[in-house]
């Protein structure tokens, strides 16, 4: 019976590390699957899944996670290299490096962002040659360089 309850928790996407209400903690919490923080927490967090701060939750931290939701309090710096999501009920004091965000409305952000592609996503259009800044560029580069031989040759002739 407990097997098959831990088992319908890993497949319904829940956070695997919980800090609960009324729980604090401090220090620096490194993990490989989901947290949900509940409770208090003060440290940093380096998650390589995802971050939930509950609607009762406070974490004063820097957080690196995929993707945040917030819920609750985070004063801190966040780098999620997915999606930052700030509910209506959420705050967040700090400066943020993500690949997408969402304020719902209600939602409080209060500090510096920065928005940036995912690394795999730059590196995939890098090989294909599709990325349209770099092709941008490319194609003035060309044009320059053209323009520059057409003066030269009139010059000369």
């Amino acid at each position: 019976m407990i097997a098959a309850m831990f088992k319908e928790s890993k497949r319904s996407g829940s956070a695997e590390t919980l800090i609960g209400l009324g729980t604090h903690v401090e220090g620096k919490l490194v993990s490989e699957s989901s947290i949900r923080i509940e409770g208090e927490y003060r440290g940093d967090i380096d998650c390589k899944g995802d971050v939930i701060i509950g609607e009762c939750g406070v974490a004063k931290s820097g957080i690196i996670a995929r993707d945040l939701t917030i819920a609750g309090k985070v004063f801190g710096d966040i780098v999620a290299k997915g999606r930052l999501t700030i509910t209506a009920s959420g705050q967040l004091y700090g400066n943020v490096l993500a690949h997408t965000m969402l304020i719902q409305d209600g939602g409080i952000y209060n500090g510096n962002c920065r928005m940036e592609r995912a690394v795999e996503q730059r590196a995939r259009h890098l090989q294909d040659g599709t990325e349209p800044a770099l092709q941008q560029q490319q194609q003035q580069a060309q044009q320059v360089k053209e323009t520059q031989a057409k003066e030269k040759s009139r010059q000369a002739g």
